[in-house]
């Protein structure tokens, strides 16, 4: 009699999860443009021994005027540890002057001296130069810009808790 089950052995591995691709990953776009961005702004603020940051603290303070150390931080989004050391170089180098609040002496104020506010003639062709390095006309750059606040507004406001890893594929909970 033969027996009615026979088993069988298939060749195909079984579909494996499709792994990432880097490349399709938006993640690893953004990052990379930052990078590319980031590199270039290096080498055009290179001859003022400038870094990107500190750039970015002149740009501030030329458009919003002396601002407190705080409201720096805040508006450039870096925290006191990492805007602290850099505004001390930039004092050191005579773009800066720091004040304390007559009327609470723990609120510190971060103004451009002279030599700074001269910087801002020294340093205008510099958006130029990186907008000439990234191709964009004023359209597109202005709707991706436009995307990107978007994007960074809406990942701000994700809640990891309820919408993360956890929750969609079943993830361990972390100290649960």
């Amino acid at each position: 009699m033969r027996n009615a089950f026979v088993m069988t052995t298939s060749t195909k591995a079984p579909a494996a999860p499709q792994p990432f691709v880097i490349d399709e990953l938006v993640c690893f776009a953004l990052y990379n443009a930052s990078h590319a961005i980031t590199q270039t702004y290096r080498s055009v603020l290179a001859p003022w021994g400038l870094t990107y940051p500190q750039y970015l603290v002149f740009v501030v303070l030329w458009n919003e005027g002396a601002l407190s150390l705080r409201d720096l931080g805040t508006r450039l989004e870096l925290d006191s540890g990492t805007l602290s050391p850099l505004t001390k170089r930039m004092e050191e180098a005579g773009y800066l002057e720091r004040s304390r609040a007559s009327d609470d002496a723990r609120v510190v104020t971060i103004g451009l001296t002279d030599k700074g506010e001269r910087m801002r003639e020294e340093l205008a062709a510099v958006p130029a130069c990186v907008s000439g390095a990234m191709k964009l006309d004023r359209s597109t750059a202005a709707q991706l810009r436009g995307m990107l606040h978007q994007l960074a507004d809406d990942t701000r406001s994700f809640d990891a808790a309820s919408s993360g890893p956890t929750q969609t594929t079943g993830a361990p909970d972390a100290g649960r």
